[in-house]
């Protein structure tokens, strides 16, 4: 380098800046707007954040700095926080039972290849590539189809409304596991002043049905019957909220610690129910019967439809969730290692929850079966002499004590007397470990009723269960990460605003519109959205996405952008999967959904407390209107921003937001170039500007001709918080005096 090389560099960036005070200088003090807006030169700090650079650009060209993760571990944990969550525990399992046991697994693998890996890829691909949120991604993949981005960030809003309302139930059994015996034990007793006797409620159910209705919900007959705020439900639903807005209001800097934690531990408890499971008597059977293949039922098409659905929301796909959190990695990251490997992480994780499930239930349902041997065996003991002869009785059978006698005694002793004529009059229930095994329950009925019910015979009980909810609130809280990042990653990318202000009144917003579901009829609320807010809305945001990169974009020119973005070819298998396979069988998908919906009218669970049990009853007149409006509300952004753009009331170049550039003093209003964004390839294209409706090949910024000593050292400067940007670049016949 010569020696007067920082001389001659000094002198540089002295005629830099003094350009730069002249222009300020002659600035029309009326317009506001530039004021506001700062000039930034080659900025390059930031600590654990990476510039979002073109390398592939010809301009030399700079955004602004990027959040980036710490490392590729904490990366994966993140997305296999978002993507294993409560129905991985409470759906799965479920699912495989109903379904055909081990035989279900063969579909949901199948269709695991076919739908959810290769859309788990494309996600992660077009958020590495573009890194922007949703509605960045989607806006600058085809403008058109922006509110693709928009429908997600409403999707993710009505599902954390009621998935948090989740963690709160978690949190408040979680706080009542800290007492021997748990609370839920056995049913309460009223006393008054001349008897004891038992809550005809819990009596007539059972004591964890009646503890989770009555003491956990206090819930009321029906979804007309508001019934004030549950206030015990109300704090937990604050901590909950409170929770996920610490672990956000920094980003991925504050999330992605959290996840360490978080991701990890339901791991470890799964683990350590299945081995204390697998030492309790009855296990083998649940495991047995769990995965008994049922052959026949995997040709009935039901069962490929929920192995379809299951696949596609057991990754979390369109919520943005999963473009948000690729949106923060190196361009040169290997995605589609990612995405298989999370995708069999999710999968062998559903395996594991559903044997810790099974042999849970397997040791429950050996209890209720000796239970049951039990009090048969007493109602045959009274019997004896009248109508049921000593002599039938096996000799080596000892009635005197019911509950000793063993399933094989019991069941020779059923098949000699159930030919007496008496035997109706007795009044005997069904006991069998099979019948207990297969009455299927899903969901809050798996985890507050079933579950809890079966730790209550754990010896140690009460750590068991703190340890169960404890994994219930982590699975929880590392899908609402990704959900809410779902929201705040596009809004933060497109509207530039705080991320502490916006995660603080997203959370606030949330959890004020979330009282809604700690009141007494809260539950039927959580089932609506449950079933209304993101099933339909989800499906069709995921065919627009595929629609959208493989044939509005193109499926070459995504091909394209891969080699050049990850340094290979993808496979082939991935371009007739993008192309035809999957998108078909989405379709497919959404047209049964739709189907199902269409001719099961909107129903509910509502639990009678007279009767003490759950009974289907239709929503009224105002509760269909709601689930209707869910439906509408989600997917209405699609259709109300192409119209926009098709009748150009927001210009597609533009984003609605004006464009300014400076060229030597004069400012100049840059036109869009006409089928740029159609033709131009994301690779070859620029990296989309800070406007809302970013555009490849229309940079704001442009290479000063003719400074900086050395080709790569550029005077750039990134775009003002609005989406205004200056533009620097010789102009020989224009003089500097005509600003």
């Amino acid at each position: 380098m010569p020696k007067n090389s920082k001389a001659v560099k000094r002198a540089l960036d002295d005629d830099v800046t003094e350009s730069v005070k002249d222009l300020l200088s002659n600035e029309d003090g009326r317009d506001d707007t530039f004021k506001k807006t700062s000039l930034i030169i080659n900025n390059h700090e930031g600590e654990g954040k990476e510039c979002d650079v073109e390398e592939g650009g010809s301009d030399g060209e700079e955004e602004e700095e990027r959040p980036a993760w710490n490392s590729k571990l904490q990366y994966i944990l993140a997305q296999v926080g978002f993507s294993v969550g409560l129905g991985n525990v409470w759906r799965f399992p479920y699912l495989c039972q109903k379904n055909g046991g081990g035989a279900y697994l063969v579909p949901y693998l199948i269709l695991l290849i076919l739908i959810g890996i290769p859309l788990f890829f494309l996600e992660l691909a077009v958020g590495q590539r573009i890194r922007r949120g949703s509605i960045g991604v989607w806006n600058y993949i085809s403008p058109r189809l922006g509110g693709i981005g928009f429908a997600s960030c409403m999707v993710c809003f009505f599902v954390a409304l009621y998935y948090n309302v989740i963690i709160s139930w978690s949190l408040f059994y979680f706080s009542q596991s800290f007492q021997q015996p748990l609370p839920w034990h056995e049913c309460p007793l009223v006393k008054n002043k001349t008897m004891t006797y038992v809550v005809p409620e819990c009596e007539k159910s059972s004591a964890t049905t009646y503890y989770w209705y009555r003491e956990a919900l206090n819930i009321s007959n029906n979804i007309s019957e508001g019934g004030g705020l549950n206030w015990r439900m109300t704090l937990c639903l604050l901590a909950a909220w409170t929770m996920v807005c610490l672990a956000m209001i920094k980003g991925i800097q504050s999330s992605g610690k959290v996840m360490y934690f978080s991701s990890l531990f339901p791991y470890v408890v799964l683990i350590c129910f299945l081995v204390r499971a697998l030492l309790l008597k009855g296990s083998i059977d649940g495991i047995r019967h769990m995965f008994t293949p049922k052959l026949e039922i995997m040709l009935e098409p039901k069962v490929w439809r929920e192995a379809a659905t299951q696949v596609f929301f057991a990754l979390g796909l369109g919520f943005g969730g999963v473009i948000a959190f690729s949106s923060y990695n190196k361009r040169d990251n290997n995605c589609h290692f990612d995405a298989v490997l999370v995708s069999f992480i999710n999968f062998f994780t559903s395996v594991l929850a559903t044997l810790v499930v099974f042999a849970v239930l397997g040791f429950k349902a050996n209890i209720m079966n000796v239970k049951c041997i039990s009090l048969n065996t007493q109602k045959i003991v009274s019997s004896l002499g009248n109508g049921i002869e000593h002599s039938l009785i096996p000799h080596h059978i000892n009635l005197t004590q019911g509950s000793e006698v063993s399933s094989e005694d019991y069941d020779q002793m059923m098949e000699i007397i159930k030919n007496v004529k008496e035997f109706d009059s007795l009044g005997l229930e069904a006991c069998s470990i099979e019948g207990e095994l297969n009455k299927a329950v899903q969901g809050t009925g798996l985890a507050f009723i079933a579950f809890t019910e079966a730790m209550t015979h754990f010896p140690a009980s009460p750590f068991w269960s703190v340890m169960f909810f404890l994994m219930l609130v982590n699975l929880g809280l590392g899908s609402m990460f990704g959900t809410i990042e779902g929201i705040l990653t596009p809004l933060i990318d497109t509207f530039k605003v705080r991320k502490e202000f916006l995660t603080v009144g997203c959370c606030v917003l949330a959890f004020s519109i979330g009282l809604l579901f700690v009141q007494r009829s809260g539950n039927y609320f959580v089932a609506m959205f449950d079933d209304y807010s993101a099933t339909l809305p989800l499906l069709i945001v995921v065919v627009l996405e595929n629609v959208a990169v493989a044939w509005v974009y193109g499926i070459d020119k995504f091909f394209e952008d891969l080699k050049e973005m990850l340094g290979f070819t993808p496979y082939r298998f991935y371009y007739y999967m993008w192309k035809y396979i999957t998108p078909t069988l989405l379709i497919v998908l959404l047209c049964t959904s739709f189907i199902q919906l269409a001719m099961k009218p909107p129903v509910y669970s509502a639990w009678i407390q007279e009767e003490a049990r759950e009974q289907e009853v239709f929503f009224p007149p105002w509760g269909v209107v709601v689930c209707i409006s869910l439906v509408v509300m989600a997917i209405m952004p699609v259709p109300v921003v192409f119209a926009l753009r098709y009748f150009n009331i927001i210009d597609d170049s533009s984003g609605g937001i004006s464009t300014v550039a400076y060229k030597k003093g004069r400012i100049i209003k840059e036109t869009a170039r006409p089928g740029e964004d159609d033709d131009a390839s994301l690779i070859q294209g620029k990296s989309p500007s800070e406007a809302p409706s970013p555009m490849p090949g229309n940079s704001i910024y442009r290479k000063q001709s003719g400074g900086g000593s050395g080709g790569n050292e550029a005077d750039t400067a990134p775009n003002g918080r609005y989406g205004i940007g200056y533009l620097m670049a010789d102009m020989p016949d224009m003089p500097e005096s005509d600003l």
